[in-house]
């Protein structure tokens, strides 16, 4: 009997690579979301203002999109390995610090700018899989590490209930154990290939500045933003949103808001090898065009049930998204996808950051979080109106990028 299509696509490249780089993400986006799942407790046991509370909540997908430019910028220039071990032991530091101190609003914001560090993984998790694998699959690869994304679901359904036994201190606590389990995996069964010759070399602020110049990655940082930034900042606020809005306690809103993250993260890869068959920039107008409308139904803020029914189908269109939008990635910037990668996942981080801030003073100004779901709503509108030019453009515009006669199919 033959091999089915996805175990021979497994099988093209070096599995334990794969599978080490999916466990780094998936760690990794649980304490990059943590604060997330705890707002509510900290919140209890600080009494911050709802404008501190966005903050807390914020700031790591700020700092980890920063981070993913340097984190991506390294993989090309020493190594994703080392480079992803790296990234683990700065979420180790964020862990302990969260678990022994954080007693001021102080503390939480620099604990929150250490927590970027998990979202950093991104940019390492990607360039280690993808180079482990033929071009022919890396749509499919790419979207299955990026599944690791299913870490925002983790965090939400466990740390709430961690919070309930240990405190919010013993529920950060909690996650040393899995990162101690992961770093020694990824050290282990991680086998980098050789870096190619990328044009990424020098300081990386040199590096990332030059290729923020390429239109073709401008328009994916763009696109990225409302995509990852979208699932991610909006499944990290639901548990307050949910809280706030509809009464939910804090165990059933991290639930609810777990079940979107999974949905998302799931069918990632999906996305990634629809893209693969049909090409990047036609699935991903389409993606763009559902998302403006399902964003505007779940604004109607219905009930309960309703409302859970579109959020999922929110983060679900999101996270197809996601995986479109990186098979595109590393089919034009073979040579130097560690940075895209780190760029890209940069511009998701600060959407990320945007969307809890955006919700939070939107609600405080007008009493409603229908005009946070608006706005994605319009910013939704306004990609889908630049893929008609994109495809006018020609080819990416740099020397390593692929089909020099135009974009992915």
């Amino acid at each position: 009997m033959g091999l089915s299509p996805l175990t021979q696509a497994i099988r093209s490249g070096h599995w334990p690579t794969l599978v080490a780089a999916w466990l780094h993400l998936t760690v990794s986006f649980m304490v990059w979301l943590l604060f997330g799942a705890l707002a509510v407790a900290i919140d209890d046991a600080l009494h911050l203002t709802a404008a501190q509370q966005g903050v807390v909540v914020a700031l790591p997908l700020l700092s980890g999109a920063m981070l993913r430019i340097v984190a991506g910028w390294s993989c090309d220039w020493f190594g994703a390995k080392r480079t992803g071990l790296f990234v683990l032991g700065l979420e180790f530091v964020a862990i302990l610090w969260a678990a022994l101190g954080g007693t001021s609003y102080g503390e939480l914001l620099g604990i929150a700018v250490l927590l970027g560090a998990g979202g950093a993984s991104f940019a390492v998790a990607m360039p280690v899989a993808g180079r482990a694998y033929p071009p022919a699959h890396q749509g499919l690869v790419l979207g299955l590490v990026a599944s690791g994304n299913i870490g925002t679901v983790l965090v939400l359904l466990l740390a709430p209930w961690w919070e309930s036994a240990w405190g919010w201190h013993g529920a950060c606590g909690m996650l040393s154990l899995p990162l101690a389990i992961v770093f020694g995996l990824f050290a282990f069964a991680v086998r980098e290939a050789p870096r190619a010759a990328c044009s990424a070399g020098g300081a990386w602020w040199h590096a990332a500045w030059g290729m923020m110049h390429v239109r073709s990655v401008s328009w994916l940082c763009l696109v990225y933003a409302i995509t990852f930034g979208g699932f991610v900042g909006l499944t990290s606020f639901l548990p307050v949103l949910l809280h706030e809005h509809y009464g939910s306690d804090p165990i059933l809103a991290g639930a609810m808001a777990a079940l979107c993250g999974l949905v998302g993260s799931l069918i990632r890869p999906v996305g990634g090898a629809v893209a693969d068959r049909w090409g990047g920039v036609p699935v991903l107008a389409g993606v763009l065009v559902a998302l403006a409308l399902i964003t505007a139904l779940a604004g109607s803020l219905p009930a309960l049930p309703v409302a859970l029914v579109l959020l999922v189908v929110t983060t679900a269109v999101m996270g197809f998204g996601n995986g479109v939008i990186f098979q595109i990635v590393s089919d034009w910037f073979p040579k130097e996808i560690g940075l895209a990668s780190g760029l890209v996942g940069a511009a998701g981080g600060i959407g990320g950051f945007l969307v809890p801030i955006g919700f939070g003073f939107l609600r405080e100004g007008t009493g409603t979080f229908v005009f946070g779901f608006v706005s994605l709503a319009a910013a939704s509108v306004i990609a889908a109106m630049t893929v008609s030019p994109v495809r006018r453009w020609g080819p990416p515009g740099v020397a390593s990028a692929p089909n020099a006669g135009g974009f992915s199919r």
